[in-house]
């Protein structure tokens, strides 16, 4: 039973007996090998190969016995279990450095003969130092005898034979999923193509639609944007005016604000000049302090060498006691004076030492009052430095201002003059962003209200056009009728009054059940009857109930005197008033005005030109014996 632990291509150097040194690429493996039987051993296995030369391989199989040998022969610190993981170590160690120019690990492979081909060869883990080559670990490798090669050529091809049978079956698969893929994509983009036409059709028909729609709805809105552009105009001046008023205001505060700038720039100047005398001031003291400082540190110095020149003294005397006993009287004395001597100086040392101690605390408090007074002198030159700077600015526009007006006594006013120019641009600017943001938002406003608009034009487009084909089949009803009671009355013999032949109203104007009743703007001479043209080919005259056009605008006068064949009436009985005064066979509410009704001059051509004619019935007659028309009266 074998475990594979390391499968990697790595570069490798190659050295033979009177060669030069070469690179190749080589495969290692290494494998861990289990037998049970008859003894349970492990081996480890590490074979060379190369991919190009089948014929090119190198085992070595490595016991625990052979490994104990290994370990003692180049001096390893670890076990068999350890020892293949710390190989496979430095394998990584060497593939992870191959790619540099000087790389740090190596593998060589090194051979006492010419020929790498059946010989011994040596597997060599080097590491470059600075100073010299370090072998980590060096191994033995025997080249493959025919038996070896057979066998790892064998397993070699029954590895690529089930590769490729594993190949095959992916192969398979990929070809059923995408054949599937295909026939269902085939299937969808028949549908989307489909799908795609229809709509493409719907689309035309619906453009075509909007933009007939459209069209009608584009000029009243425009004369509606113009509207909305002249209120406009009227709002932006009177904004202008407040915008002038509430800029005199701005302008006096800045001039207020000016001055004050200038008393504070005045005051921090004076601050300067007092900061900068107290910062002269300290740094005398302070210098006096460290001169100080170093006087007492030489006077400490000479004391301590004194005191160690006394201390030498004493021993010596100390030492002279018991060979010069005669002067000890005398030397006692001395012995007295000097050790008052030595007192007075560890005093004085002492009081020095304090003084050092108090010097070094001021010291340091200085120092750190003179980092805060720098720190405050730098923020005011800042901010100094940036007054002057404005000022600078101030003092050269006010110098262009002063060339312009060549005027010395107004020098303060052009500088004012200059201030209110900048204030006023900026203000300006700011107002018209502030205009420009208020007009998107009535733009946008406007925008939701002619849509809205818009909308509620369509709904009453359809409810005219729906009130048109009440209107038509009226119209329609009324001249049926009227044929009928032509046609039903008896002829009469003719009077005073002849009525022309009938005609079509060509002159005056046509009534026509067609869809689009069209009627022509110029006026016809009174008395001629109205002829319908529904579904017929003779044209009947209506004088039963006569229909009168008149332009718009003017007033109602008389009817036009009612011809008949039988001549005029001076005085009819009560049928024929009955007659006159109601329309047969329709309700007074379809003569009625409607405030929602569409006037019939806005189907005529031309309506400019001409006077628009409206189709209404005139009131009855002022004079005795005369028929009126029925008071009926069609939408206009």
């Amino acid at each position: 039973m074998s475990e594979k632990l390391f499968n990697k291509v790595l570069e490798v150097h190659i050295k033979c007996k009177d060669c030069e040194d070469r690179r190749s690429t080589i495969r290692i493996i290494v494998e861990l090998q289990l037998t049970t039987n008859p003894v349970h051993k492990r081996d480890l296995v590490v074979r060379l190969t190369d991919d190009a030369d089948p014929y090119f391989l190198y085992n070595l199989t490595i016991s625990e016995e052979d490994f104990q040998s290994l370990k003692v022969q180049q001096g390893l610190l670890v076990d068999f279990s350890a020892f293949p993981q710390k190989f496979i170590d430095l394998l990584n160690l060497c593939i992870s450095e191959q790619d540099k120019d000087s790389p740090r690990f190596l593998l060589q492979l090194s051979s006492s003969s010419q020929l790498l081909e059946h010989s011994h060869a040596s597997l060599n883990i080097v590491e470059t130092n600075a100073f010299k080559h370090l072998t980590h670990l060096s191994l033995k490798l025997l080249h493959g005898t025919d038996v070896d090669i057979k066998k790892y050529l064998a397993s070699c091809l029954s590895q690529l034979k089930e590769e490729k049978q594993q190949l095959e079956q992916k192969l398979k698969r990929t070809e059923e999923d995408l054949t599937r893929q295909l026939s269902y994509t085939q299937q969808t983009l028949s549908e989307k193509s489909r799908e795609l036409d229809k709509l493409r059709g719907e689309w035309t028909s619906h453009t075509t639609s909007l933009s007939s729609r459209h069209t009608q709805d584009l000029t009243t809105e425009r004369e509606k944007a113009l509207e909305t552009q002249t209120k406009l105009q009227q709002q932006s001046e009177h904004l202008r005016r407040e915008l002038e008023a509430t800029h005199l205001q701005s302008t006096q505060h800045l001039q207020s604000r000016l001055t004050e700038l200038e008393a504070s720039n005045r005051d921090l100047t004076e601050k300067k000049y007092k900061a900068d005398s107290t910062i002269r001031d300290m740094k005398a003291k302070l210098a006096g302090l460290e001169e100080e400082c170093q006087r007492a540190k030489q006077q400490a110095m000479s004391l301590r060498r004194e005191n160690g020149s006394l201390d030498q003294e004493c021993h010596e005397k100390e030492r002279q006691v018991n060979q010069l006993q005669t002067r000890v009287a005398v030397l006692e004395q001395e012995m007295k004076d000097k050790e008052q001597l030595v007192l007075r100086t560890k005093e004085v040392l002492e009081a020095t030492q304090q003084q050092k101690t108090s010097v070094e605390g001021n010291v340091e408090n200085k120092q750190l009052h003179i980092g805060k007074l720098e720190a405050t002198v730098k923020s005011l030159s800042e901010e100094l430095i940036k007054a002057n700077g404005i000022i600078k600015k101030l003092q050269a526009e006010t110098r262009a201002l002063v060339g312009k007006i060549k005027v010395k006594n107004t020098v303060t006013v052009s500088q004012e003059k200059v201030l209110q120019e900048t204030t006023e641009r900026l203000h300006r600017e700011q107002k018209e962003l502030e205009e420009t943001r208020q007009q998107l938002r009535r733009r946008d406003e406007e925008v939701s209200k002619l849509k809205e608009q818009l909308e509620a034009t369509a709904q009453k487009l359809d409810e005219s056009r729906e009130v048109l084909k009440t209107n038509e089949n009226v119209i329609n009803w009324l001249n049926k009728q009227l044929n009928e009671n032509q046609l039903a009355r008896k002829p009469e013999p003719s009077g005073a009054f002849q009525t022309p032949p009938p005609q079509p109203l060509a002159v005056g104007g046509r009534v026509t059940g067609s869809s689009h009743m069209m009627l022509d703007s110029r006026p016809f001479a009174p008395g001629y009857p109205i002829t319908s043209t529904l579904n017929s080919k003779h044209a009947f005259p209506l004088s039963s109930s006569q229909v009168q056009f008149k332009p718009i605008g003017c007033k109602a006068g008389p009817s036009p005197v009612d011809v008949r064949q039988g001549g005029p009436t001076a005085h009819q009985g009560p049928a024929s008033n009955k007659e006159n005064r109601e329309p047969p066979g329709l309700d007074s509410k379809y003569f009625e005005r409607r405030d929602d009704s569409i006037p019939l001059h806005g189907l005529l051509p031309n309506s400019r030109e001409a006077p628009r004619p409206t189709l209404t019935a005139g009131p009855p007659p002022s004079k005795p014996g005369l028929h009126s028309a029925p008071s009926a009266y069609f939408p206009s």
